[in-house]
């Protein structure tokens, strides 16, 4: 990769003041990556290591205590519209229809130089893309959990960012609504071309949507363990991969690195609480490093 990375992260450090304790909880250390354009990149690793502290620094939610992260050249400095979240609960507003909901997010971004039937036109096809046109005017209480995360995601897509972020989108979802909306979401950034971060505790889920994978070592001061480069073609068919040699490689090599992933220990700065690991997972000794590798 040669190419200027369109999302970077330098050297970032990221500690929290807790008043209650009166002292710092070090949550990331060291934190150096690199997202080309239309990459898809997973952040996977026990919870409590940082995932979605590292996510909600790039979405500019978060100011980091040291290091810079950039966005297409530019500082991430606050939230904006070319950065847009899809959080586990879908939050959406009860008392809008989802067509509504969708259209709240198409005005703040778009309202100010196009008209109304233009605004409504990109709200409709946001819609149509993640396959609610058929319930656009109902409101949230009418609808599936999962249908709720597809207005969720089309609300994202329909400010038309340069980044998609997602913490953990199917998380709360049954296995088979989430594994259609996976499904849906590699159709749907085929024909974006977005550029994705998502966090997941999936192993299954980072290796089918991913080009690499992010893996976190356990916190306090967690940071990048190692990135796998998913060596496998797209468009990917689930049941094609289930037998498919580079498909397992890589699923082994994710679960292998978060069975070695270091215990949560407590370090100079850290408050050493124990998260909660991966279910299946345990805590041994780490052996890996930082390395970038590929099946």
């Amino acid at each position: 990769m040669n190419q200027r990375a369109f999302i970077e992260v330098q050297n970032v450090e990221m500690r929290f003041f807790n008043t209650r304790k009166g002292s710092f909880f070090h949550a990331l250390h060291e934190i150096d990556l690199q997202v080309q354009r239309g990459e898809f990149i997973t952040l996977i690793g026990h919870s409590g290591c940082g995932k979605s502290t590292l996510l909600n620094l790039i979405a500019g939610l978060l100011r980091p205590t040291s290091g810079v992260l950039l966005c297409d050249n530019r500082e991430i400095a606050e939230p904006g519209p070319e950065r847009a979240v899809v959080f586990q609960n879908h939050s959406l507003l009860p008392w809008l229809s989802c067509f509504d909901n969708v259209l709240l997010a198409v005005e703040s971004v778009f309202g100010g130089r196009e008209l109304k039937r233009r605004l409504m036109e990109r709200t409709e096809a946001a819609l149509e893309l993640v396959g609610m046109g058929h319930a656009m005017y109902k409101r949230p209480h009418e609808i599936s959990g999962g249908m709720k995360q597809r207005v969720g995601i089309a609300r994202a897509l329909a400010m038309e960012p340069k980044v998609l972020l997602m913490d953990e989108p199917f998380g709360a979802l049954d296995a088979l609504t989430r594994a259609h909306l996976q499904d849906e979401l590699l159709k749907i950034v085929a024909r974006t071309q977005s550029t994705v971060v998502m966090v997941t505790h999936d192993v299954d889920e980072a290796v089918l949507l991913s080009d690499r994978i992010v893996m976190m070592s356990n916190g306090p001061a967690a940071t990048i363990g190692e990135i796998y480069k998913v060596d496998l073609p797209r468009p990917r068919e689930r049941v094609a991969l289930a037998e498919d040699a580079r498909y397992i490689a890589a699923r082994k090599a994710v679960i292998d690195f978060l069975y070695t992933a270091p215990a949560t220990e407590t370090r100079p700065g850290g408050l050493g609480d124990e998260p909660q690991g991966l279910a299946g997972v345990s805590h041994r000794p780490a052996r890996h490093a930082h390395v970038e590798r590929a099946a």
